[in-house]
């Protein structure tokens, strides 16, 4: 394998094992990421003329947390020339949380630590996306529908916020780990979708894995059930959504590809959360992907999920994804017609679903120019391949 490729290979299964290690070792996130910055920008000018080490791991972790003792040693020499300026305590309340050991697995913790209740929900998940994730900041912003310097700007006052205020990156006691669960959730929902949506196996693997560890830390909340569920069934159908380097939808997909065991788990899972009470967007999301996995999917209970969800959540996406119920179940005209009401903006599956819609309704001239817009947005090469064969298929 070239170098660079064994370096980006290393840097995404490690980097969320680094930060973790670091910012357990110095409870300051911005430190532990920055620190982890500096590991992975030596290695990536050291490994390509010494060789990869044996375990890459820990030679990141050595790094990054010599270079969390600089930083942190630096910060203690300038708060000591303010404190001599500026006599008297700071001020800052740290709220009282418990300590590590909690959680029973560091990434995990590290979500619980970035789902502070005083920061902002988007500054959460912005936060843990980039800290477990390793997400760079234009990967954050597609998965928040925003620019990219309005990402960079919410993830500055982040940063800021967390500074100024003091505010403790530390688990909090076990009675307190649901307070934050809606957070982690939509957390683990974004990084989920980032790995799926951008052939990020690993990103996926690692959602659904700390969603694993938070059923078992928190067994008597269903919605944890249902989200994992969720992401069961999705993952069921990995290995016949790209073949031979081409996305194939879900209606052209080879079933006998699909993973029997995880689709099974996964409506198993879902089973159970659902006897356990569980509602809201995640369990309406599985049972529509529960749906989809039939041999014949009945789209008209898809539509009504959808109908549901998209009242729960008042989300265009989730409309875009019902425009295609709708279209199975009144016909694409109607589809369309749902769709181009859409504000979507450059949200790149707007372009490809209105290029098969037009495609239906034989509009060749608007369905090739929606085609080559959602090219142009594709951020993969399987999805980029997929929609090129759709435009010269016209």
């Amino acid at each position: 394998m070239d170098p660079e490729d064994r370096i980006t290979e290393v840097f995404r299964a490690e980097w969320a094992r680094v930060v973790a290690s670091v910012v357990a070792y110095c409870r300051d996130l911005d430190v532990a990421e920055e620190s982890a910055q500096d590991a992975f920008a030596a290695a990536a000018e050291r490994w390509p003329g010494t060789g990869v080490p044996d375990e890459p791991r820990a030679w990141l972790v050595v790094t990054a947390r010599h270079r969390a003792v600089d930083r942190l040693r630096r910060r203690q020499r300038l708060q000591e020339k303010v404190r001599l300026l500026e006599p008297g305590p700071s001020g800052t309340e740290e709220a009282a949380e418990g300590g590590p050991g909690t959680v029973p697995d560091d990434r995990l913790e590290l979500v619980f630590m970035c789902c502070h209740p005083a920061l902002a929900p988007e500054a959460r998940v912005a936060l843990t996306l980039r800290a477990v994730g390793g997400l760079d900041t234009a990967e954050i912003a597609r998965a928040f529908l925003v620019g990219e310097e309005t990402m960079k700007r919410r993830l500055t006052r982040a940063r800021t916020k967390v500074r100024d205020a003091g505010i403790p990156f530390r688990v909090p006691d076990e009675g307190r780990l649901p307070e934050r669960l809606d957070a982690v959730l939509e957390v683990l929902y974004l990084v989920f979708n980032q790995g799926w949506g951008d052939g990020r196996d690993d990103l996926s693997a690692e959602a659904i894995r700390l969603a694993g560890l938070l059923q078992e830390l928190l067994p008597d909340q269903p919605t944890v059930g249902a989200l994992r569920a969720l992401m069961l069934l999705h993952d069921s159908r990995r290995s016949a959504r790209v073949v031979d380097g081409v996305l194939v939808p879900l209606a052209e997909q080879d079933r006998a590809r699909w993973d029997t065991e995880q689709l099974a788990e996964g409506r198993a899972v879902l089973g159970r959360a659902l006897a356990q009470g569980a509602r809201g967007a995640y369990a309406l999301q599985a049972a529509i992907a529960e749906l989809q996995t039939e041999d014949v999917v009945d789209w008209v209970q898809v539509r009504r999920l959808y109908d549901t969800l998209l009242e729960v959540t008042g989300s265009p996406v989730v409309a875009l994804n019902r425009a295609v119920a709708v279209a199975e179940t009144d016909g694409a005209a109607a589809a369309l017609a749902e769709v181009d009401a859409l504000d979507l903006g450059d949200y790149r599956y707007l372009h490809s679903t209105r290029a098969e819609l037009l495609t239906r309704l034989g509009d060749t001239a608007a369905a090739r120019a929606a085609y080559d817009r959602a090219v142009a947005l594709a951020t993969t090469d399987p999805e980029r391949r997929f929609l090129e064969g759709r435009r010269a298929r016209l």
